[in-house]
Order: structure tokens, then sequence, then C-alpha cells
């Protein structure tokens, strides 16, 4: 069984934006008792939204016509 790029990138998409909002709230909440680490979860989750809204645009720009795109 085979996997197209697009298929990867969308399952990558997923893991990065919801994972990076669960690690910004932790961090949000750490706050409260540990700044620095709690800053420290912020940084990270929001670099990983970041990273997944990159792909979300990355997984747009691919060419349907290319083989790899399609399902």
């Amino acid at each position: 069984m085979t996997t197209s790029v697009a298929s990867r990138i969308e399952v990558w998409v997923w893991v990065l934006v919801y994972s990076g909002l669960i690690l910004l709230g932790l961090g949000l909440s750490a706050q409260r008792s540990d700044a620095a680490i709690g800053w420290l979860l912020v940084v990270a989750g929001g670099v990983a939204v970041v990273a997944g809204g990159v792909l979300v645009w990355v997984r747009s720009r691919i060419n349907p016509d290319n083989k790899e795109a399609r399902p």
C-alpha cells in the first residue's frame, strides 16, 4: 500500500495543528505555576501551529495533475 505525498502532508497538518493547540493550552495554564516552562510550551505550540499552517499552504500548491497527488 503506497501513500501519496499529499495524504502524508494532510496527516502532518492535523498532527501539528492539534498538538500545537494542546501545547499552547498547557503552556497558558502552566504559566501560573512556572513562567519559564509555560512560555516554553506556548512557544513550542505556536511553532507547531504555524508549521501546520505552512503545510496547509504547501498542500494547496500541489498540482492535482501530479501522479503523487491523486488518491
